[in-house]
C-alpha cells in the first residue's frame, strides 16, 4: 500500500459525520410511501419501526415529541405515507429515515386539496387575527352545534356541567360527517345566529380518520363561521388534528372537552374572581372612609359655634368702634389745627386788618388804587379808604419820588 499524503485520513466518526451530511443536505425533508413493520416503542416513547415495499426496507425513527400523536392509530401492515429526512446514525453507522409527520396511504389529494383550500383563504384575510371576536368572559348562555349521537356532545355537556351548571346550554343538531354534512353544518350556524340565543357557539366533533373530517374542511363552513356574529370556538378530533374550520374560528380548542373549557370559567375560578373583587373593594371602601373620617375631623376643627361667632364678631366691631372714634377724633384735631392755621393765615392778609393797623388805601374815582403819585393829575379827586371810614380829597400838588 502506497501512503498518499495529499489525502487526509479520515475517523469513522469524521467519515460517517461527512456522509450524514451530504445525505441530508442532497435529500430534504420528503414524503415516502410503505407498509409499517416492526413497530416498537422504547422506553423513551420513542418509535422505531421498519418502511418497506416489495423490493426494500428502510429503518425509520419517529421520536416522542411526534410519536405521541399516533399512539393509538399506527399498526403492523399499516400502509402510510411519511414525510422524512434522510440521515445516517452515526453510533451504528445506520442508514435511516427521520419521520417528521405521518398519515394513511391514499391521502396525498385530499392533503392537497386542504393545503390549496388553505392558501386561498389566508390570502384572502379569513384567518386574519384582527378579525377574531373575544369570547364572553362570562357566558350566559352556549350553544352547541354537532350531531346529537355524537360523543363530543357527552364529553362537552358533562365539562360545562362540572364546570358551571348555571350556564345554560342550547343544542343545536346536526349531522358532523358525510356526504351534505357540510352544508347542514354552515345552514346550523345560520341558524343559531338568526335566533341569537348564545352568547358563544361551540362546533365539536370526536376524532376520526381525514375523511371522517372532511366537513370542517370545506370552504362554505369556513366562510359560515367567519360570518357569524356569535364567537365561535371549534374543537374538533384530537390535539394533532388540524382542519380549514381551526384556523376560521376565533378560536381553536384541541379537543371538544377543551373547547367547553375555554367556552366558560369555573365556577371556582369565579368564586376567586369575586372573592379577589370583594377583597378589593373592601379596601377601596375603607380608604375611601378614612379619607372622609380625617375631612370630617379637619372640618369639625375648623367648626365653630355661632354664639362663639357673635361673640367674637361684636369684640371685633368693639375694636373697630374705639379704633374708628380714636382715628375720628385725631382727625377732627388735625383739622382744627389747620383750620387755625389757615385762620392766622388769612387774618394777616385782611385788608381790613391792615387798615387797623394805620394803613389805607387811596383810589382814583374810577375805583384803581393808587400805588404810584404819578398816576394821579393835579386836581384829581381821589377817595382815601381808612381803618374806619374813608376821606373825599382833591390832589393839590403832587411828590414824585
Amino acid at each position: 500500500m502506497q501512503n498518499d499524503p495529499q489525502r487526509p485520513i479520515l475517523t469513522v466518526s469524521e467519515l460517517l459525520r461527512s456522509v450524514r451530511d451530504t445525505l441530508e443536505r442532497r435529500f430534504p425533508l420528503l414524503w415516502v410511501r410503505g407498509e409499517l413493520s416492526n413497530l416498537n416503542y422504547a422506553a423513551s416513547r420513542h418509535c422505531y419501526f421498519t418502511l418497506k415495499d416489495r423490493g426494500a426496507q428502510v429503518d425509520c425513527v419517529m421520536y416522542r415529541s411526534r410519536a405521541q400523536a399516533f399512539d393509538a392509530s399506527l399498526r403492523e401492515g399499516m400502509q402510510v405515507e411519511a414525510q422524512v429526512l434522510v440521515s445516517l446514525y452515526e453510533p451504528r453507522g445506520r442508514f435511516q429515515l427521520t419521520v417528521e409527520n405521518l398519515r394513511p396511504a391514499g391521502l396525498g389529494p385530499l392533503y392537497e386539496r386542504f393545503l390549496r383550500l388553505k392558501e386561498k383563504l389566508e390570502r384572502e384575510g379569513l384567518f386574519d387575527p384582527a378579525s377574531k371576536r373575544a369570547l364572553a368572559p362570562y357566558p350566559r348562555t352556549i350553544g352547541v352545534v354537532t350531531s346529537r349521537a355524537a360523543a363530543a356532545l357527552r364529553d362537552v355537556l358533562t365539562t360545562l356541567a362540572r364546570r358551571n351548571p348555571a350556564v345554560r346550554v342550547i343544542v343545536y343538531p346536526t349531522p358532523v360527517q358525510g356526504e351534505g354534512a357540510a352544508g347542514r353544518i354552515a345552514a346550523m350556524l345560520a341558524t343559531a345566529n338568526a335566533r341569537a340565543e348564545c352568547d358563544v357557539l361551540l362546533l365539536v366533533r370526536g376524532g376520526g380518520s381525514i375523511e371522517d373530517l372532511w366537513s370542517f374542511n370545506e370552504e362554505r363552513v369556513a366562510r359560515a363561521i367567519r360570518a357569524s356574529r356569535i364567537p365561535i370556538v371549534v374543537g374538533v378530533g384530537h390535539e394533532t388534528d388540524f382542519t380549514i374550520a381551526d384556523f376560521a374560528a376565533d378560536r381553536r380548542a384541541p379537543t371538544p372537552t377543551a373547547a367547553a373549557e375555554l367556552a366558560t370559567p369555573a365556577r371556582a375560578e369565579i368564586a376567586a374572581n369575586l372573592a379577589q373583587c370583594l377583597r378589593s373593594l373592601s379596601r377601596e371602601m375603607r380608604r375611601r372612609l378614612q379619607y372622609a373620617a380625617q375631612a370630617l375631623d379637619g372640618s369639625t376643627r375648623r367648626l365653630v359655634h355661632p354664639a362663639e361667632r357673635l361673640r367674637r364678631s361684636a369684640e371685633r366691631v368693639t375694636q373697630l368702634r374705639t379704633r374708628l372714634a380714636f382715628a375720628l377724633g385725631h382727625r377732627v384735631h388735625r383739622c382744627e389745627s389747620h383750620l387755625h392755621r389757615l385762620q392766622a393765615s388769612l387774618a394777616g392778609l385782611d385788608p381790613e386788618a391792615v387798615l387797623a393797623r394805620g394803613y389805607s388805601i387811596t383810589r382814583t374815582p374810577s375805583g384803581e388804587v393808587l400805588r404810584d403819585a404819578s398816576q394821579a393829575r393835579e386836581g384829581d379827586e381821589i377817595l382815601t379808604t381808612l381803618g374806619r371810614g374813608a376821606l373825599r380829597s382833591k390832589v393839590k400838588r403832587r411828590e414824585l419820588l
